[in-house]
């Protein structure tokens, strides 16, 4: 398309759709060849391959009552011993939001202080409507819509954890967001979360919802554990996820197509 108009192309991709391409899936179509290996060992592509990691910059909304959206929310408890946990997904199958829904609700049955709060846009008709209907009969879990990102970003400033419950991730934002805005990350354990949360060390990861209860109580009573995950987590964002440096990288190379088109 870019000899058509005698440009450079300039093909951005996420580690998500890297993975669907290389495995296969989907139709075939003119990017299939970015699947082969040999394509990265030709002398023509050297220099033409650039990996740069997902810059990550939050802007809570100063003016966000968080009281409001307890009571938005349904949640009548104290503030001041509450622990919310929060789930931020758009709702869908991979998604998966009803993973630790049953498990949180025993929880919060001997726990009253502790509540699962899904905040997202509704993606998914179908499953959207099996989630709500889940929820409603569900002790301790709430269901909030898709907020404006800088009200999103105070609720994530707010909560006690950020939530990641996912079958499949190229990259959450959300789990990076939470680090950059100091809030523990307790996140399902994929490839594409094990790629940024170390166990232990900028977060924490489950294999199955009972370990999630056991690792979200751990938290909950190891005041200790979760200052070092926080301050583990923001240095790690600071490092390898800055916005600034990602601006930095597609300028450069923009300069570059400019100034090879001028040939």
């Amino acid at each position: 398309w870019g000899k058509s108009l005698k440009k450079p192309d300039l093909l951005s991709l996420s580690q998500s759709q890297w993975r669907k391409w290389r495995k296969g899936s989907g139709k075939r179509d003119r990017f299939h060849w970015l699947s082969h290996a040999r394509f990265v060992a030709q002398p023509h592509a050297k220099g033409k391959i650039y990996v740069q990691s997902q810059g990550i910059a939050t802007v809570p909304n100063p003016a966000f009552d968080w009281d409001a959206f307890l009571q938005r929310s349904e949640i009548n408890q104290s503030a001041d011993n509450l622990h919310v946990f929060l789930l931020i997904c758009g709702l869908r199958q991979v998604k998966d939001p009803l993973y630790v829904v049953d498990v949180f609700s025993e929880w919060h049955q001997e726990e009253p202080n502790v509540y699962l709060v899904i905040v997202g846009p509704e993606v998914d008709p179908v499953f959207t409507r099996e989630v709500k209907a889940k929820v409603r009969r569900t002790a301790g879990v709430r269901l909030i819509g898709e907020m404006p990102q800088g009200d999103l970003h105070a609720v994530m400033k707010s909560c006690f954890v950020v939530v990641n419950s996912s079958v499949s991730e190229g990259m959450s934002a959300a789990i990076l967001e939470a680090m950059d805005l100091e809030v523990p990350v307790l996140a399902r354990n994929i490839p594409g979360n094990a790629a940024v949360v170390e166990h232990g060390v900028t977060g924490l990861l489950f294999s199955e919802p009972q370990e999630f209860v056991q690792l979200a109580k751990r938290l909950v009573r190891d005041p200790a554990l979760e200052k070092e995950i926080v301050a583990n987590g923001r240095e790690y964002v600071r490092t390898h996820h800055s916005w600034q440096a990602e601006r930095d990288t597609y300028q450069r190379l923009v300069r570059m197509l400019e100034g090879s088109s001028g040939h």
